[in-house]
């Protein structure tokens, strides 16, 4: 769970994760937080990684797949810490790791109303096709952090994961793809932000579209990772 300045969201978020008793280890990674973040989350239960300065969600993310892999986890799962993402919807997700090594929670695939227009939906639409046809799977929601990995996701996860801006879904997803990970969606529903302010306006929706295609055109020159996974694991 990366959290940067969540310190009004988390502590729900964590506490609702435990409140399902389906054996969940929480790791929220503290992402230079100013904020109570760390706190709160710790007090919800959470084993807290805290980063001593602001990497973004990229970096985050990294820290992360490094403490599962040493604690040898069979498979992680990314769960936003502003409570848009339902837990109730984690074991659906991770269930898509029995045919697969990368899940992605899909919010335009016929389950709940999350709804986005203009250059955002033009965007994700493009990605979508594109990332579909390199994946040789339809995919209708490449952006979303909702996604878990098994084991072999985790080890190309450790040999490229990007810190850059779209590097947590798009750049990230196109390597691992391109390195052999099996990918598939699940249809989920998606919540409002629990807290805070969201980041979207008619100017920002049009930057993200050019940014996006940026981001995709760069994945894709990327080299493929030689995937190692530890001697004993699936």
């Amino acid at each position: 769970m990366p959290a940067w300045n969540e310190g009004e969201t988390v502590g729900d978020t964590v506490a609702e994760v435990h409140r399902l008793n389906e054996g969940y280890d929480v790791l929220v990674v503290d992402d230079g937080s100013k904020d109570a973040t760390a706190a709160v989350a710790a007090t919800a239960g959470a084993t807290v990684l805290r980063l001593p300065f602001n990497m973004g969600v990229g970096g985050a993310m990294r820290a992360g797949f490094k403490y599962a892999d040493r604690h040898s986890y069979d498979a992680v799962i990314q769960v936003d810490a502003d409570g848009q993402h339902d837990p109730r919807e984690i074991a659906s997700v991770l269930a898509g790791l029995d045919t697969a090594d990368i899940s992605i929670g899909a919010r335009f695939a016929a389950k709940g109303d999350y709804k986005v227009s203009g250059p955002r939906q033009w965007a994700m639409v493009f990605l979508a096709a594109v990332i579909s046809r390199l994946a040789r799977t339809k995919l209708t929601d490449v952006t979303s952090g909702f996604r878990a990995g098994n084991r072999r996701a985790i080890a190309q996860y450790l040999d490229h994961y990007p810190a850059e801006y779209l590097g947590d879904t798009i750049d990230s997803l196109v390597v691992a793809v391109k390195s052999g990970c099996k990918v598939t969606q699940i249809p989920v529903a998606m919540r409002p932000r629990q807290g805070g302010t969201p980041s979207h306006n008619p100017v920002k929706s049009a930057v993200y579209l050019l940014r996006s295609v940026f981001a995709l055109l760069f994945a894709v020159t990327r080299s493929r990772s030689r995937i190692v996974v530890q001697e004993g694991t699936v």
